[in-house]
């Protein structure tokens, strides 16, 4: 094999030219570089870094001046690990440059041993101090030197992501050649104006910064470019999508006259709040507009959010038209199946369910009473997005817990004749910066509070000690007749001993602590007539304890279940605790839950407590992202959009209003972006977006 085939090709390179032919890559390193998702130069010069190292000025040992931030680059000539006291320890490391020895000092921290070898080859950084006659630098940045590898020139090094087997030498290198081929031949994005007009740096400097600054100003800058580009991009498909969905495409005009509200109104056995009253009335507007409705339902557990998409449905069905309940689960389809037909008994809508468990039988009746028209309303899972589904005349789709959908499955039912109006629903509060990325093509309508009966739910965390004065409130309680949850992380906890599994907790549960009440078990695994059955005696009282996993964390409705218990409840989400939390403030009487946890992160332990502490679901999806970040909320990739490549929320989220801004002008003064100097961003935004998107009928 020769060099050329071992190390990469030193060749002239393109955007698209695989990463295995790269000089420094070959067939060893590109698998590597894969993992992180680089497969083209073009990856490669665009994968910024994560962070930056500041170094001090280079200078040898016998320059060195008291106080000075520096950098040392020698040997490692002597490791020394020693014990401070009972409790402290120091590493100490001695580095020779020839000229003579700096002492680097680290405090208890014992994992530092294991990174140093004597004659290794270390850049050391920082603020020297001469102590004792001995050149000294506490808690030092290090940079470890190949043989082959020559200081950095800069006092400002990149630090990009990595993964094992891959050093930030190897990666610092690889992108430092694709970036002085590539980077002077890469056309600019934006159109002169709009540079001079934001203030951007041009794109070839800001490349050339962004991997090679001199001083952090030109990060800051060449960031800002990048970030500025990266969230205009996906505002801009955003745009674009909603012009495309409305643009010669009309809907039904179904008005809400006042002979229909009322009806409606007549339906439901108590009054509307006025939240509701609010989000209806601007339901309505949209519905009675030739431009398909496309808005997004946020709302608090409990809120009210169904009562309102009942109304929008049977609003489509005064006017002769169809409409469609689109749910995650069966379980869910169930309960919403239920909660309509005792609602609607004495109508003449004709309501059924479409599902993956339907019979053979059932399901060709369904679909023949959808495509006749003899079915006004159905609800389902994905099971309505199947190509065999065909209706009469759709007029509304209701889908309930957005969040679950990927992105490509919102436009599933629209491709119809007349396009129908369309509503999503959310009972997981999202902050309005994951708003704005995932949702920015829709109208958002907020339910910020439920109804005035609605129970404040008592909320405590718990370790092993209370289990027994918690177990003896627990059936305190169900004597009084209320009804409870237990929850569990895991179906089968054989593959974790240290976590609760649903299974094993059941039966404990029945041969110990509530042997002398009537259980009931259910997660995803069982046969969905298993899981309809059992909710159904629960919801009926059959049941009285439903021992469950997160699979009833949304939309089961049984307002005398009052008390639940949460087992390892480090295991989950903020969002989710709060979310099974709602299942116990329905009804009248007041909720209790206790968390059982071990909280093995600061992370996890802040998480926990802002669920003790507040009721708000608003607020504690505020928490929730500043803890994890958008990531594990509302992750990117579950909705398919491409993950980012350099933006960061929420410290982003000024450039991502700007960014908001900016695109809907400009889709609304340049409708397709047709406008020829704006012919590369549009291509570029079609090329990351236009897929996912369902962006074809704009390229």
């Amino acid at each position: 094999m020769t060099e050329q085939e071992t190390d990469g090709s030193a060749a002239d390179i393109e955007l698209s030219t695989g990463v295995q032919f790269l000089k420094h890559v070959g067939p060893h390193r590109a698998p590597l570089l894969r993992r992180l998702g680089l497969k083209t130069a073009g990856d490669v010069l665009f994968f910024f870094p994560r962070d930056y190292e500041q170094l001090g000025e280079q200078c040898q040992v016998d320059q060195l001046e008291e106080g000075a931030a520096v950098s040392i680059v020698g040997t490692v000539s002597q490791i020394d690990t020693r014990r401070i006291g009972r409790r402290r320890q120091m590493l100490v490391v001695q580095v020779d440059d020839g000229s003579g020895q700096l002492s680097c000092t680290w405090f208890n921290q014992p994992f530092m041993r294991a990174r140093f070898e004597v004659g290794q080859r270390v850049m050391i950084s920082g603020q020297v101090k001469l102590r004792d006659g001995v050149w000294e630098i506490t808690h030092p940045r290090t940079i470890h030197l190949h043989e082959d590898e020559s200081p950095p020139d800069t006092t400002i090094l990149p630090v990009y992501p990595l993964t094992e087997g891959l050093s930030q030498f190897h990666l610092r290198r690889i992108i430092s050649d694709v970036a002085r081929q590539l980077g002077p031949t890469i056309e600019e994005v934006f159109p002169d104006g709009l540079l001079e007009e934001k203030k951007l740096l041009a794109i070839q400097p800001a490349l050339e910064q962004i991997h090679h600054p001199q001083e952090m100003a030109e990060v800051e800058e060449a960031r800002y470019r990048f970030v500025y580009q990266e969230l205009l991009a996906l505002q801009l498909a955003l745009a674009l999508r909603r012009w495309s969905l409305s643009r010669d495409r009309l809907a039904a005009e179904l008005p809400a006259t006042e002979k229909i509200h009322q009806r409606i109104l007549g339906r439901f056995p108590f009054q509307l709040t006025t939240p509701q009253e609010r989000v209806i009335a601007e339901i309505s507007s949209d519905m009675a507009r030739q431009v398909p409705m496309n808005r997004l339902l946020q709302g608090d557990v409990g809120s009210g959010k169904t009562v309102v998409a009942e109304y929008a449905m049977l609003l489509a069905v005064a006017h002769g038209f169809q409409a469609v309940l689109m749910v995650p689960t069966e379980i869910l389809a169930m309960q919403h199946l239920r909660t309509l037909q005792q609602d609607l008994s004495q109508s003449q809508v004709r309501i059924a369910s479409l599902t993956g468990s339907l019979s053979t039988a059932d399901r060709r009746q369904t679909l023949a009473g959808l495509k006749d028209g003899t079915i006004d309303l159905v609800v389902g899972t994905h099971a309505l997005g199947h190509e065999d589904v065909q209706f009469q005349g759709l007029g509304l789709v209701v889908i309930d817990e957005q969040h679950k959908f990927g992105v490509q499955q919102r436009a599933v039912l629209k491709k119809t004749a007349l396009a129908p109006h369309y509503l999503v629903m959310t009972a997981t509060p999202i902050p309005r910066t994951v708003s704005m990325v995932l949702f920015g093509d829709l109208e958002v309508s907020l339910l910020e509070s439920g109804p005035a009966h609605q129970q404040q739910v008592q909320t405590r965390l718990a370790g092993p000690a209370e289990r027994t004065g918690w177990w003896e409130f627990y059936r305190r309680t169900l004597r009084e007749g209320r009804q409870g949850y237990v929850i569990t992380p895991l179906v089968d906890a054989s593959n974790d001993a240290q976590l609760a599994g649903v299974e094993q907790t059941y039966e404990a549960l029945a041969n110990g602590e509530l042997e002398e009440f009537r259980l009931g078990l259910i997660h995803g695994r069982l046969p969905a007539e298993e899981k309809n059955r059992v909710m159904q005696q629960f919801a009926e009282g059959t049941i009285q304890v439903l021992v469950a996993t997160s699979v009833v964390e949304v939309g089961v409705n049984v307002p005398n279940a009052t008390i639940m218990t949460i087992e390892d409840g480090q295991q989950f989400g903020l969002a989710q605790l709060h979310q099974l939390r709602g299942r116990i403030r329905r009804g009248k009487h007041e909720g209790f839950l206790c968390v059982f946890a071990d909280p093995a992160t600061e992370e996890s332990h802040q998480r926990l407590k802002a669920l003790v502490e507040m009721n708000d679901g608003f607020k504690l999806a505020e928490v929730d992202f500043e803890l994890r970040g958008p990531g594990d909320l509302f992750s990117t990739r579950q909705h398919g959009l491409p993950p980012f490549r350099i933006a960061r929320l929420p410290a982003d989220f000024p450039i991502l209003e700007e960014a908001r801004q900016d695109a809907r002008e400009m889709v609304r003064q340049d409708p397709g972006l047709q406008d020829p100097e704006r012919a590369t961003l549009r291509r570029r935004v079609l090329i990351r977006y236009g897929d996912v998107l369902d962006l074809g009928d704009v390229g």
